[in-house]
């Protein structure tokens, strides 16, 4: 027994290490993106208005294509601007297939099941004693994957994988506040930009709350706690979280009412769209024409 309370005690705490690591993550996460963004590279050198416009085009055209070959000849033209921006590669890339691969393919791939979309089965998985009828249901004897499916699956997976692409590539070369900018001037009602600025602001804060509250309890304990000590910590400290989310939202409130905020964003100090911008801006709506018009 006591083994098996050392070694549940030993899976907590790695589960919250690595809880942990990914708050640390996000936070880093922030400094890279304000990084990348400041980097010389092709999209760093555009304004944020032409990049929003790619962005906002681009996700439509990926969203209206329906064959694999141009989703896959979209993603190629999105990697090769990534290439072209000077940004960290490889992250970016890495970035773009875990996020794809979960909510892309893990979330579509039990379509490619023969239960749920009819077609020609190329990889039996099992077989039932007979076939059944659940009302309007049809469960078939033979159950696969089928050609048709895993078709759809990989379309789909694309597709995800080139509106992550198409966004992180704004994120990582455009500083927050000028995407901001950037949407005000396309008429974004004003409390989704305040969403959006207080949201991201707070992610990072709570990340980085959560990473000092778990560094004060290790340098509190020199050995494992128990399971319901370990419980207990954890429920205590979502319920600060909470109570401090609250009050963080109540004193934010009463400063930008105490400063003049009425609820109206007013933004100064637009230029003039450069002759880059403006090229860049027929590029992309040459290229997302040529792709709809394949």
């Amino acid at each position: 027994m006591a083994d098996r309370s050392e070694k549940s005690g030993k899976v907590r705490a790695s589960f919250i290490d690595r809880g942990v690591h990914q708050a640390a993550e996000v936070i880093s996460g922030a400094y890279l993106q304000w990084e990348t963004a400041s980097r010389k590279g092709w999209l760093q050198g555009l304004d944020a208005r032409v990049k929003v416009f790619f962005l906002l085009y681009f996700v439509v055209v990926i969203s209206l294509k329906r064959d694999i070959l141009s989703e896959a000849t979209i993603g190629i033209f999105v990697l090769a601007m990534a290439a072209l921006s000077r940004i960290d590669f490889f992250l970016y890339l890495r970035r773009v297939l875990l996020l794809g691969f979960v909510f892309g393919f893990l979330v579509a791939l039990p379509s490619a099941l023969n239960v749920v979309r009819d077609g020609r089965i190329i990889l039996p998985l099992f077989e039932l004693p007979a076939s059944y009828t659940l009302w309007l249901y049809h469960i078939p004897r033979s159950i696969g994957l089928t050609l048709e499916g895993l078709s759809g699956v990989a379309l789909l997976t694309l597709r995800v994988m080139n509106s992550l692409a198409v966004s992180l590539l704004v994120l990582f070369t455009t500083p927050f506040p000028e995407i901001i900018r950037a949407l005000k001037t396309i008429k974004v009602p004003d409390v989704v930009l305040v969403m959006l600025t207080l949201s991201y602001k707070y992610i990072f804060l709570f990340a980085r709350t959560v990473e000092e509250m778990h560094l004060a309890k290790r340098s509190r304990y020199a050995g494992g706690d128990s399971g319901a000590l370990g419980r207990n910590w954890i429920a205590g400290r979502v319920a600060f979280l909470f109570r401090r989310t609250q009050v963080r939202c109540e004193d934010v409130f009463k400063a930008m009412t105490a400063r003049g905020f009425s609820e109206d964003i007013r933004l100064h100090g637009f230029n003039e769209l450069a002759l880059a911008d403006w090229s860049a801006c027929l590029l992309f709506a040459l290229a997302g024409a040529l792709f709809m018009a394949w």
